[in-house]
This record gives structure tokens, C-alpha cells and sequence, in this order.
């Protein structure tokens, strides 16, 4: 792998195109001005002055050409464009490859994703709880049910306490007791 601050000898895509846009731009620029246009302008000059004049416009605008990309290419290695755009490059492949990050994911297909993931979550805990309420109300009728039934086998015992006096009453008079 390559040093940091050290261009790459294979310059990446955006690196071409930026150094290419730049290269477009100026030779645009430069050149904006036809021949014809140039021998207009100096139409006042004869024909032998007007091509000298020519060939020196030419000469300047290669020259200039030239030294606007050395300048160009010394700056950007200067200030280490190349590995940084290789690393913004970098950057764009890996979240390219990320879904969320992807052109084709939808913010609102997310957030709609989400909430209906949150709903069905809510639902389910509503769920839990009702079942878990009724447990608990199932519970405390057991509870009070065991604390009346010995009460209500204290009043049974009694009542057959009762019910056997009464017995043991009525025979008593007849000298002969029930079996019990």
C-alpha cells in the first residue's frame, strides 16, 4: 500500500476527472479566440504582421497552457489531492455497498419500517401485560378463596358440633343413643 502524502502512480477516478476538467477548462479559456477573430482584431496591421502576431499568440497560449498544468499538478501534489480524493473514492465504494446508504433506500421506507416495527413490538408487550393482569386477578381470587374456606370449615365443624348435641339431645331422653 502506498505512503500517506504520496500520490498513487495509478491516479483513481476522481483524480482523472478532476486533472481532465481542469485541462478542459483552461484549453477552453485559452482558446476562445478564433483565427479569424484574432485577424480582425489586428486588421489594421498587414497580413506579414497579422501571422507574426498569430504565431506569437499561438507560442503564449501553448507556453501558458503548460504552465498552468505543471502549476496545476504541483499544487495538487502539494496539498496531496490525490490520496484524498482516492480516499473520498474509497469512501463512495464502501457506503455504495452499504444499504443504508444506498441511492435506492428510501428515508420514508425506513422510518415507515421502523414504525411499524415499534407498533408490532407495542402490540406484543399489550399483549404480555393483559395476560400477566390476568394471571394476577386469577391469583388474588385464589388468595381469598383459601383465606374464607378455613372460616367456612370452622362453621362446619360447628355445625356438626351443633348437630350432635342436638342428636345426643334428643336420644338422651330415649335411652338409646344412634350409633355415630
Amino acid at each position: 500500500m502506498e505512503e500517506p502524502g504520496h500520490e498513487t502512480d495509478i491516479p483513481g477516478c476522481r483524480q482523472s476527472d478532476l486533472k481532465q476538467s481542469f485541462r478542459n477548462a483552461i484549453r477552453s479559456l485559452l482558446t476562445a479566440c478564433s483565427r479569424q477573430d484574432f485577424l480582425d482584431i489586428f486588421s489594421k496591421f498587414d497580413v506579414a504582421e497579422q501571422n507574426m502576431l498569430y504565431r506569437v499568440y499561438t507560442q503564449v497560449i501553448v507556453n501558458l497552457h503548460q504552465t498552468l498544468e505543471d502549476e496545476f499538478d504541483a499544487q495538487c501534489q502539494e496539498l496531496q489531492v490525490g490520496p484524498v480524493l482516492d480516499k473520498v473514492e474509497q469512501l463512495v465504494e464502501e457506503q455504495s455497498l452499504d444499504p443504508l446508504f444506498s441511492d435506492k433506500t428510501n428515508v420514508m421506507d425506513l422510518a415507515n419500517d421502523l414504525t411499524t416495527a415499534k407498533k408490532s413490538e407495542i402490540q406484543r408487550l399489550t399483549a404480555l401485560l393483559q395476560r400477566a393482569e390476568e394471571q394476577n386477578r386469577q391469583m388474588e381470587a385464589r388468595i381469598r378463596l383459601l383465606r374464607e374456606q378455613p372460616q367456612e370449615a370452622s362453621d362446619t365443624a360447628d355445625a356438626i358440633k351443633k348437630l350432635r348435641t342436638g342428636i345426643t339431645a334428643y336420644f338422651e331422653g330415649n335411652d338409646k343413643l344412634p350409633p355415630i
